[in-house]
């Protein structure tokens, strides 16, 4: 096993990490820390979603969040659109990229999309086709990949079912999302092996939440597959409003650590990642959940 040279960081905090938190942030201060975010040399920075705001009251200013950052040329802003109404709101405040979203689960995806695996690939075939000829980047997100708050475990081939699926449709770049944070190296080993029979490994990416701690040891099974693009957010926020117990995101700042370590490539500067996580946490009024962050606190 061979770990890879480079690994593409892609920062979800702004959508993810904030889209559970009960403190409200101000649209200013969400612009302010997208750009620190873009500033510290991350190449990928998901910056909001396009959802109703009775169901993301946290996410109600996408429209002008999407038209006041400071867009940097070599970083890619993608934004969240769950259907056709969130991709028609994204493109008319200027997004240049989305994320769509499908499910493994049944269960998840009436819960969290009101509809069914089959009706959600549909939704994501529309809007995939829409997004690629109007040039816009795209990438899709599987979720309950690895176990599901309604359905419990998941199948291996139901999930390399619906990616290879979801990849026919056109989606470039599928994110293997473990949405409940159940799991462990094997099981993400065996998931991805199964998947990259129908998808070429390059095309893939990984999301893990860090309930039972096992993010990190996650990413490293995954990486030494030839995984090269991982989903993080900054100070370990987030969590998922439809699977109960789900905690945040594994940290960026403990991802980048362990790369560091491993001498994998990034372009991520450590010390200005620390001061967008020491701002937004300031801003939310609470201590970071990066293991790394607290530590280099305290030198």
């Amino acid at each position: 096993m061979q770990l890879p040279e480079r690994v593409r960081i892609v920062e979800v905090s702004p959508r993810d990490g904030l889209q559970n938190e009960v403190v409200q942030v101000s649209t200013e201060a969400k612009i302010t820390y997208i750009d620190l975010l873009s500033r510290a040399g991350l190449p990928v920075v998901e910056i909001t979603s396009c959802v109703p705001a009775k169901w993301v009251p946290q996410l109600a200013d996408h429209a002008e969040v999407i038209q006041s950052i400071s867009r940097l040329p070599h970083v890619i802003y993608p934004v969240l659109v769950p259907n056709s109404r969130g991709f028609e709101d994204a493109l008319a405040a200027g997004a240049s990229a989305v994320s769509v979203i499908a499910s493994a689960s049944e269960g998840f995806s009436k819960k969290n999309s009101n509809c069914t695996i089959a009706e959600g690939l549909e939704r994501c075939g529309e809007i995939i086709d829409r997004a690629l000829t109007k040039g816009l980047a795209v990438r899709g997100y599987l979720s309950c990949t690895l176990g599901c708050p309604y359905d419990g475990e998941i199948s291996v081939e139901k999930v390399r079912q619906v990616a290879a699926q979801l990849y026919q449709l056109g989606c470039p770049e599928i994110v293997l999302s473990d949405t409940i944070g159940v799991g462990t190296p094997g099981k993400v080993q065996a998931m991805i092996e199964a998947v990259a029979e129908t998808i070429p490994i390059e095309k893939l990416a990984v999301h893990f939440h860090d309930t039972y701690g096992q993010a990190l040891a996650n990413i490293l099974s995954a990486l030494e597959l030839g995984v090269a693009i991982v989903d993080s957010s900054v100070a370990g926020l987030g969590g998922c409003p439809y699977a109960r117990g789900a905690s945040g995101n594994v940290a960026t700042e403990d991802l980048l650590y362990m790369l560091n370590g491993l001498n994998i490539a990034t372009g991520v500067d450590l010390g200005k990642l620390l001061d967008a996580g020491n701002y937004i946490c300031q801003q939310l009024g609470r201590v970071s959940r990066s293991k790394v962050a607290l530590a280099m606190s305290e030198c």
